[in-house]
């Protein structure tokens, strides 16, 4: 797949670690994590709603999850988890392609979506990346999910790719110098 990415750069994201107060008054704590979380994130997708998963992601037995955890934890990739008291609640990754690009996938417990954590864990996964050196990141999202779309659009991804029952988006980040 050749993903097209904008020629307009984006910038001003917030790297972790850091903690935001969401739309119900939760004081959400944003940070880096690594392979050591697992535990903690084999939980949460335990507890994920089969509802919200799209694209056959995240698996749904323990085996496939820690498995896929694995996959996705280790290597270049890049992973911002959201922690309300001392439980994982959402998790961002930023998962190399192969082509010097990013693919970005994000989960967001049922009970905290709506409020604002899943646009802080973009926004800080995205100044991650930026401390990072990376540049090019897209992501698909299933067309109907219109708060998702929305999400991305107000962060600074475009929609470049629409062939399908999903739709392509990208941004390009502003280099740092």
């Amino acid at each position: 797949m050749t993903v097209r990415f904008p020629e307009d750069t984006v910038d001003g994201f917030p790297t972790p670690p850091r903690t935001v107060t969401d739309a119900d008054g939760r004081e959400i704590r944003l940070c880096e994590v690594t392979y050591d979380d697992s535990d903690a994130l084999t939980a949460m997708y335990l507890d994920f709603d089969p509802e919200d998963r799209a694209q056959g992601i995240p698996p749904g037995d323990e085996d496939s999850i820690r498995e896929w955890l694995e996959v996705v934890m280790t290597g270049e990739a890049l992973n911002t988890v959201a922690y309300h008291d001392e439980s994982p609640v959402g998790h961002v990754m930023l998962v190399p392609d192969g082509d010097g690009s990013y693919e970005l996938a994000i989960f967001v417990l049922q009970a905290y979506q709506g409020a604002g954590i899943g646009t802080a864990l973009v926004r800080t996964a995205l100044g991650l990346g930026q401390r990072e050196g990376i540049q090019r990141i897209w992501l698909t999202v299933e067309r109907w999910n219109r708060p998702a779309i929305g999400l991305y659009e107000k962060i600074g991804f475009e929609r470049t790719g629409d062939d399908s029952f999903e739709l392509e988006m990208s941004l390009r980040l502003e280099p740092v110098e």
